[in-house]
């Protein structure tokens, strides 16, 4: 198969070459790819689907970090491949994925013999720190309901539903449960929101928008 099928997002040359030294994969929904303290062994390039990489604190808290799509690739594995470190988090399929895995090994020598690849794999590292970055400044200067509500917009289909449970939204927004669940009541309250259990159905998209702005006069008062 020619490079340009397995990898759209290089140059055929670079994705013939790295197809040559990986192989595609199909990890099922729910696989856990790394765990702290697990060493990396090999880069993945996600063809297809998403990765969830999260960590947890001593009390139990989880935090999303970010999430691996399409043409992305992981940079906790590429600094462990680099430094030789094991994982400080945990990565799982959160839908089927398709991949590209290459051994480390290979995935080292290539970085050193393949300038283009060397800038491709970094420029991917440095998106990833910025979106770090950007979640840094979210977790210490954005209201909770703000963030909350901008969730709620982004995963919300063309029906208005929301698919998640108030824990997953929790993790994604590194709180917990009962107090998405208080933010949750207030939408509701509001009527920005209609709360079924798995589901949220979005009936006021205007009035999620200003909270998501952080306009929202009930919001205000609930934090406080």
């Amino acid at each position: 198969m020619q490079g340009e099928t397995y990898l759209p997002m290089l140059d055929p040359p670079l994705g013939e070459r790295l197809a040559a030294a990986g192989r595609r994969v199909a990890i099922p929904v729910g696989t856990v790819l790394f765990r702290p303290g697990e060493a990396c062994d090999r880069w993945l390039l996600v063809l297809s689907g998403s990765v969830r990489v999260t960590r947890t604190d001593r009390a139990g808290r989880t935090l999303l970090l970010y999430r691996v799509g399409p043409g992305e690739t992981c940079i906790l594995t590429t600094t462990g491949l680099i430094e030789g470190v094991a994982y400080d988090a945990e990565a799982v399929a959160e839908t089927a994925v398709e991949a590209l895995a290459v051994p480390g090994e290979a995935f080292l020598r290539l970085l050193a013999e393949e300038p283009r690849f060397r800038r491709f794999a970094f420029a991917a590292s440095a998106r990833r720190i910025a979106s770090l970055m950007a979640l840094v400044e979210e977790l210490a200067f954005d209201e909770l309901g703000a963030r909350l509500a901008r969730r709620l917009l982004a995963l919300a289909g063309t029906d208005g539903v929301v698919s998640a449970t108030h824990e997953r939204l929790a993790e994604d927004l590194a709180t917990a449960r009962e107090v998405v669940s208080r933010r949750l009541k207030a939408f509701k309250r509001s009527g920005f929101v209609r709360l079924a259990r798995g589901r949220i159905a979005v009936t006021d998209r205007a009035g999620l928008a200003a909270a998501a702005a952080g306009a929202s006069a009930e919001e205000g008062a609930d934090a406080s």
